[in-house]
């Protein structure tokens, strides 16, 4: 029996602490900027979200893109500037690792590390992530199959390590209209099939700011744990994601659309 394989338990929690609690009752709500541009933004966005009723502070100090020549994040001052936010609103943080050599500066500040779509084939990386022993958060590859989705959460729980969210966040397909195609039926199958609480990244799996909000309630509809949202306070300026990102405001609408869905599911935000 491979060890993501649902039993009798049903859904485990994995706890990061600071009241965040991943497969409870409570839909744990992930926000912040795509990318840590700079201590002002990052800081008021931290807050905002905070207020809003985010569980988690999302933000990438290390960010992997399609281009060279685009914007790779701030790397040891972004996280420095998360440890900041992190102290100043009391919600833990979940950023990106990209390679094994980061592992220990990352895992300094991050409350879980996240392994992203790029990476989730890296079986090194997925090794020695588990290896830390911190939770991680691991979203599905781009063009993987959910076969190839659960035996990289696999590469992580061999390790010991049973602290793991798998997250979902659209897949390449044939149609162009979105960024990527959101499989939201891969919430319920994999609820089926794993007790690894399930997550959802409507903005990378949309790529568009106006279908954020009801992809993040169908997701809740259709079982998830968590949803993961990118939220900037001025999304025409950002230097990367700008397409995808809610406004402060937009965020708190959503808050309370989620807040709506979940109150007649059985669940809370």
């Amino acid at each position: 029996m491979m060890k993501f394989e649902k039993d009798d338990a049903g859904t485990r929690t994995v706890d990061i602490g600071r009241g965040c609690v991943f497969g409870g009752p409570r839909l744990v709500i992930i926000a912040g900027p795509c990318t840590v541009e700079d201590r002002v933004q990052t800081l008021e966005i931290a807050a905002a979200v905070k207020e809003a009723g985010a569980s988690m502070l999302r933000g990438g100090a290390y960010k992997p893109r399609t281009s060279p020549y685009a914007f790779q994040g701030l790397h040891e001052e972004g996280l420095a500037i998360l440890a900041e936010a992190r102290e100043q609103t009391g919600l833990p943080v979940v950023t990106e690792v990209l390679e094994s050599a980061d592992l220990t500066k990352v895992s300094a500040v991050a409350d879980m590390l996240q392994i992203g779509s790029r990476n989730m084939h890296n079986s090194v990386l997925l090794q020695a992530a588990g290896r830390t022993g911190k939770p991680v958060f691991l979203k599905r590859g781009m063009s993987a199959r959910i076969e190839e989705f659960l035996l990289a959460a696999e590469y992580v729980l061999e390790t010991g390590n049973k602290n793991i969210v798998m997250c979902e966040r659209g897949i390449r397909t044939f149609e162009t209209a979105t960024r990527f195609t959101l499989d939201l039926s891969a919430i319920p199958l994999l609820k089926q099939r794993t007790w690894i609480p399930i997550a959802v990244d409507p903005s990378h799996g949309t790529g568009m700011t106006s279908l954020v909000p009801p992809m993040a309630c169908a997701a809740a509809v259709c079982g998830a744990d968590a949803v993961m949202v990118e939220v900037h306070g001025h999304p025409d300026k950002a230097l990367c994601d700008g397409d995808q990102s809610e406004t402060p405001e937009m965020f708190y609408r959503m808050i309370k659309e989620l807040q709506n869905i979940t109150r007649a599911i059985g669940r809370t935000v």
